[in-house]
């Protein structure tokens, strides 16, 4: 995939480490970076109507709001920044292979593809990967990683990551 096959002349990359269970209704769980330092805490609403998580840095301060999107024709999740960013994660609906379409309100849209389901896929902006995601580093059940591209958005490229987790479980 992607930024697994780049030279070290290349930009550098962040890792991330994620369990399948994270995006588990109602539980929190870390995300960890490649030191094993628990950076993200992902802490899953179980007392809403709707799917909700909220992406906090290791001292508890709310850095993502991702939240179900019901009442629509395909399933959606939006994900809404501090800053005022927000984005909206939805699957396409043409073809066979899994794709998903991150749509930011003034900004470049994003493409997901790949074997979602076996979380091993990449995310494109321009046509450029700025993310590879994948089991295969880890000999760790239910555990994948995240591979973002320096310069990259660490925090919207996970919480993308767990609305396409939470999307293609249902």
């Amino acid at each position: 995939m992607g930024l697994l096959n780049r030279s070290k002349d290349d930009k550098g990359t962040h890792k991330f480490q994620m369990h399948e269970r994270l995006m588990s209704f109602g539980d929190d769980s870390w995300i960890e970076n490649e030191s094993g330092d628990k950076v993200y805490k992902s802490d899953g609403k179980a007392m809403r109507m709707r799917k909700t998580f909220i992406l906090e840095d290791h001292s508890g301060k709310n850095l993502a709001e991702i939240k179900e999107r019901v009442l629509t024709v395909r399933d959606k999740m939006s994900i809404k920044l501090p800053d005022g960013r927000s984005a909206t994660v939805h699957k396409k609906l043409i073809g066979i292979r899994d794709r998903y379409k991150v749509e930011m309100d003034g900004g470049e849209d994003l493409h997901a593809h790949g074997n979602i389901a076996d979380h091993e896929y990449e995310i494109e902006k321009d046509g450029d990967t700025i993310a590879t995601v994948s089991k295969k580093w880890f000999r760790v059940r239910d555990t994948y990683g995240i591979e973002i591209l320096d310069g990259e958005d660490d925090v919207l490229l996970l919480a993308v990551t767990i609305c396409i987790d939470a999307l293609s479980d249902e």
